[in-house]
């Protein structure tokens, strides 16, 4: 019996046996990449440029501003925090905060539909909503 299992594991490990589940191993990661870069260019090809600016403090409307005009607005945030909101060429971003981390601040610009900014030591949220026409990658 033990004679059996040796010669099969034998078997299983010959050198035609490891090259075929190499080669299936590489074939598995060449099919995940290009799943993963069709879904990225199809996400890409949807996403819509935003419209608006919409702020929020604690879940709650604070300011909706467009991002088709320049403009900077001070947010007062949850316990007297605050951030300075900037929209300049289309793009919204934090240009300062007083809180610990300044995640905000070190933020990308953003400036497609669904992309948002969040401070949670302040409360604060910017999204960025469609103007209305196209379909984004979110949705």
């Amino acid at each position: 019996m033990n004679e059996e299992k040796l010669c099969a594991e034998v078997e299983n490990n010959s050198p035609h046996s490891v090259k075929k589940r190499i080669r299936n191993d590489i074939i598995l990661v060449l099919a995940i990449i290009l799943f993963a870069s069709i879904a990225l260019l199809v996400m890409l090809a949807l996403r819509s440029e935003g419209g608006a600016a919409v702020v929020t403090v604690n879940g709650k409307p604070y300011a909706s501003l467009p991002l088709d005009k320049d403009a900077e607005l001070i947010i007062q945030g949850e316990d007297g925090g605050y951030n300075i909101l900037v929209i300049k060429d289309g793009e919204a971003y934090i240009r300062e905060a007083d809180c610990p981390d300044k995640i905000c601040v070190k933020h990308r610009r953003i400036s497609y539909s669904g992309e948002t900014i969040v401070c949670l030591p302040n409360g604060v949220s910017v999204k960025i909503e469609g103007s209305g026409g196209g379909v984004d990658a979110v949705s």
